[in-house]
């Protein structure tokens, strides 16, 4: 868990752990994840406008790129605090487990 003053708490897992993570890493996120949330309106407009659908597809594969790295900030977030703080607490084994469930649903 992180340690600064300014860590959010959000969710828990199925084992009832809550994590938190900087304000700075979640606006960071969440801001990426709004301009995503945009572009994806964005290429809704272009089918129902009949656009050209190579041009859809370079929006889509644009789309996918930006979650891409949205996901790999979570990861390094993950990464940095949660396996952290799993260390810390003495369960990363579970931690790890956790994370390797979850890595298979991404990458599947």
């Amino acid at each position: 868990m992180s340690s600064s003053s300014n860590a959010i708490p959000h969710s828990h897992d199925a084992n009832g752990h809550g994590h938190a993570h900087s304000e700075e890493s979640l606006k960071r996120i969440v801001n990426r994840l709004s301009r995503i949330e945009g572009h994806v309106r964005g290429i809704k407009t272009m089918v129902h406008e009949g656009r050209p659908c190579t041009d859809v597809l370079v929006q889509v594969a644009a789309v996918r790129g930006a979650l891409d790295r949205v996901a790999r900030l979570i990861l390094d977030e993950h990464l940095s605090e949660c396996i952290s703080r799993a260390v810390t607490e003495g369960n990363i084994e579970t931690e790890l487990t956790e994370l390797k469930a979850a890595l298979d649903r991404f990458f599947d």
